[in-house]
């Protein structure tokens, strides 16, 4: 059976808005037609069932950490990163029941929000039941950490180790961080993403202290490696940004998403789109505002004309994991229009998971998801409302 939606916009995302567009859909969400409201006419559609709103696909969570979310509440925010990280190191402990009834949680959640897809951090196998069973598309993103030079081949192949544990679910073994990675372990994955021909993440410069650890050698990331016991005497700067640094050792024919961006300017993007040709940039607004009190500069990114993608991080740097969340932040805080949010929302992160045939688009053959949005309209400018309501 085909049931025919409408609304006062239809956001295709690959095409035009449609003003009071219609689509058709099958009862397990696949696209059968997207009509103007003219064509709609011309078929003789009936039985149209009409939304006050905006019809768009269901939402792509770039970036997630769905193993932290029995840690939402526990942190205090706005204390920078540094700090961050080792909070979620004394706290991050509990038992495997409570990780799994949070983690259940979290994804209903997501799936009444209208996320469809996810980008997720994992740093062990316990997430692989839920991810197994939901109906939201996973793509693991299995983390490797070690700064410790004589460490990376023990912890590349911890992480071997834990690939299988997720048999046959989609997956990639990355770099946690730059300042988590040795020069030698991001060899080592280099080589692994390049035989497997797989994606590739990374945190990026998501405090100032980042950048000032590997121009100078200075910041609080030195009292991090104190904290953790590692000697990093055998670390000389670069004298360069942190993405200065790191990025000419990922492979260059890896799809590559850089994460957070909070502290990244313009000469740090131009230095990346030449040295990179596949890169996305996802922001998380609310975990940026959580953590550090600032935002990346959004504008900066989309003026450059870089494919941006949206997450949420996790729920101990966030209070939900909601992508339309996100969206009005930004649209609080920069001067976006909807159709920028959506595209960033939708369609680039689909493409970031290589999922772009199913999701990602209202387009006939898809099973994209589809969700009801409010909206307000002044002086023909289109902005978010208030209402984010799944139908699909």
């Amino acid at each position: 059976m085909i049931s025919y939606l409408s609304a006062s916009y239809v956001y295709p995302i690959t095409s035009a808005p449609l003003k009071d567009g219609v689509v058709g859909v099958t009862e397990d969400g696949k696209i059968t037609a997207i009509y103007t409201a003219e064509e709609a006419a011309a078929h003789k559609i009936q039985d149209i069932t009409y939304y006050d709103g905006i019809l768009v696909p269901g939402f792509i969570n770039a970036h997630c950490h769905l193993e932290l979310s029995h840690m939402r509440s526990k942190i205090h925010g706005k204390k920078g990163l540094v700090d961050f990280v080792q909070q979620v190191m004394k706290t991050r402990s509990a038992d495997d029941y409570t990780i799994a009834v949070e983690m259940l949680r979290a994804d209903v959640e997501m799936l009444e929000d209208g996320i469809v897809a996810v980008g997720d951090i994992s740093n062990q196998a316990i997430s692989t039941t839920i991810k197994r069973s939901s109906p939201i598309y996973y793509h693991t993103f299995l983390e490797v950490m070690g700064f410790n030079p004589e460490t990376a081949e023990l912890s590349m192949q911890r992480a071997l180790e834990f690939e299988e544990k997720f048999n046959e679910l989609p997956l990639s073994i990355v770099p946690h961080a730059p300042y988590s990675v040795s020069s030698p372990l991001f060899d080592a994955l280099k080589k692994n993403a390049i035989a497997k021909a797989t994606l590739l993440t990374i945190h990026n410069q998501e405090g100032a202290d980042e950048n000032a650890f590997f121009e100078s050698k200075t910041g609080k990331f030195l009292e991090l490696y104190e904290f953790l016991g590692l000697n990093i005497d055998f670390y000389q700067p670069s004298g360069k940004t942190s993405l200065q640094s790191y990025l000419p050792w990922l492979p260059t024919g890896n799809r590559v998403q850089l994460v957070h961006n909070t502290f990244t300017t313009i000469a740090d993007v131009e230095f990346a789109e030449n040295v990179h040709p596949d890169l996305y940039w996802c922001v998380c607004p609310a975990a940026n505002l959580y953590i550090e009190g600032r935002l990346p500069d959004v504008e900066m990114l989309k003026n450059s004309g870089v494919k941006i993608t949206i997450g949420t991080d996790s729920l101990a740097s966030n209070d939900r994991l909601s992508i339309f969340a996100e969206m009005k932040i930004l649209q609080e805080n920069f001067d976006l229009s909807v159709t920028d949010l959506l595209t960033w929302a939708t369609i680039n992160g689909a493409e970031f998971l290589g999922i772009e045939d199913r999701f990602g688009s209202l387009e006939v053959g898809k099973q994209p998801g589809i969700n009801l949005l409010s909206y307000e309209e002044e002086q023909g400018k289109l902005s978010l409302g208030r209402i984010n309501r799944r139908l699909f």
